[in-house]
């Protein structure tokens, strides 16, 4: 799946994996498990913080459409009988608001060459692919044999759940049949993990437009897309580390953009009502951490005694009679 025109994502990925194994080797075994691991998960955090704001400017569109809602219902009863007028005006109200029906495609359009890259450089290192007798993308042959010396939890890392139990036992595979169990639970994992990014987004918009005519179709692919993960058994383990990283980063992602921007609410006048926001972790430990206020002393209270009143008889000055 290697494409020529992005050959210089290629060497650019192999050089980012280069410097981040290179800086984790200064304290940890080049070849260790742990070492490629943590080369992976923070290759792909690197990649998610540099899409970040593609991300933020998806769920702000998608936050303006929600919040449109109304009059784009408002829009298909009044043209429900003409379709075309009714897509010009919907698409009008959404140009007029800034909001962008397509920017949720945004992230996912620039996960793809990242996705690619990585399957391609990765792939490379699993089978020593060469170009005029030296590793591909700028890899050193130290590099490239660290990667497929390196195991987790018993597996190589360039394996995948099909390679052959001689192909395992030449990595140095302890034991073929742990390697397919490690692959199948990385693939478990990445499939559990891809339906729960994909459920959380389909209740969020499910809350928002209840009557959204793609409703049931977003249902379906909440529950189809976690079967593209067996594709992943084809991919090395590596990959699959990467696919389960990603998933993971968009998961808590979603939650933590979700919990401050919550859904718009219609009130019964059709108005749209913003709630507040949750208050996040943070803010909830520090609420917890803030030591009580000291109470108030209060001094001793004075009582003011009132004189009694003498009988006249005993008054100065005064005459029995």
């Amino acid at each position: 799946m290697e494409l020529s025109w992005l050959n210089w994502l290629y060497t650019a990925v192999a050089h980012v994996i280069t410097w981040i194994h290179q800086g984790y080797s200064s304290f940890l075994a080049p070849d260790s498990g742990l070492t490629w691991a943590l080369t992976i998960i923070t290759l792909t955090v690197l990649m998610r913080l540099l899409i970040f704001p593609l991300f933020l400017k998806q769920m702000r569109s998608s936050k303006k459409m929600q919040e449109l809602a109304p009059k784009v219902q408002e829009l298909r009863k009044r043209y429900k009988n003409d379709k075309q007028r009714m897509n010009q005006e919907v698409m009008a109200l959404y140009q007029g608001a800034g909001a962008n029906p397509l920017g949720g495609c945004l992230p996912i359009v620039a996960q793809f060459p990242i996705f690619i890259s990585m399957f391609t450089v990765l792939n490379a290192m699993a089978h020593g692919a060469t170009v005029n007798g030296q590793p591909k993308f700028g890899m050193s042959w130290e590099l490239v044999k660290s990667a497929q010396a390196a195991h987790i939890f018993g597996a190589p890392l360039p394996a995948t759940f099909w390679t052959s139990s001689e192909q395992i036992q030449a990595l140095g595979g302890a034991n073929p049949i742990q390697t397919k169990i490690v692959l199948a639970v990385f693939v478990a994992i990445s499939s559990l993990t891809t339906f729960l990014t994909v459920r959380q987004s389909v209740t969020r918009s499910a809350a928002q437009m209840p009557d959204n005519p793609m409703a049931q179709q977003q249902k379906i692919l909440m529950y189809v897309s976690p079967l593209f993960a067996i594709f992943s058994l084809n991919f090395p383990l590596g990959l699959i580390l990467y696919w389960v990283t990603t998933n993971l980063w968009t998961l808590g992602q979603q939650h933590w953009f979700y919990s401050r921007n919550p859904s718009p609410t219609i009130d019964a006048k059709g108005n749209v009502v913003t709630p507040e926001p949750k208050p996040g972790l943070l803010s909830k430990v520090r609420k917890t951490e803030e030591p009580p206020a000291p109470p108030v002393e209060q001094g001793p209270k004075v009582i003011r005694q009132q004189p009694t009143r003498q009988p006249r008889s005993k008054r100065t000055g005064s005459k029995k009679s």
